[in-house]
């Protein structure tokens, strides 16, 4: 699992790049994204979207020092389901 740092202040987009990977002629169908643990403050998915090959999500606030655990799980043309992870750590910079 990757990490990544985020500012509880700021507004980000993170995006995974499923078509790089071996998608073949497969597209992304639907995409969900969760934030794990969730708690008043944490870390929060604004907004959604996917574009066939990635799947992004804007990401807002967070509680400093807390570590959360995004999740992207998309469904492909094939009918294949899949999911990554990247653990994202808050932090005042």
């Amino acid at each position: 699992m990757s990490l990544f740092v985020k500012d509880p202040d700021s507004r980000i987009d993170y995006r995974v790049d499923w078509g790089a990977a071996y998608l073949g002629d497969a597209m992304i169908t639907a995409s969900t994204w969760s934030v794990s643990p969730e708690q008043a403050g944490g870390l929060a998915v604004a907004a959604t979207s996917h574009d066939g090959r990635s799947a992004s999500a804007t990401l807002t606030g967070g509680v400093a020092g807390a570590t959360y655990a995004l999740v992207n799980r998309v469904t492909l043309s094939n009918g294949e389901i899949d999911e990554r992870s990247v653990a994202v750590r808050v932090e005042q910079r």
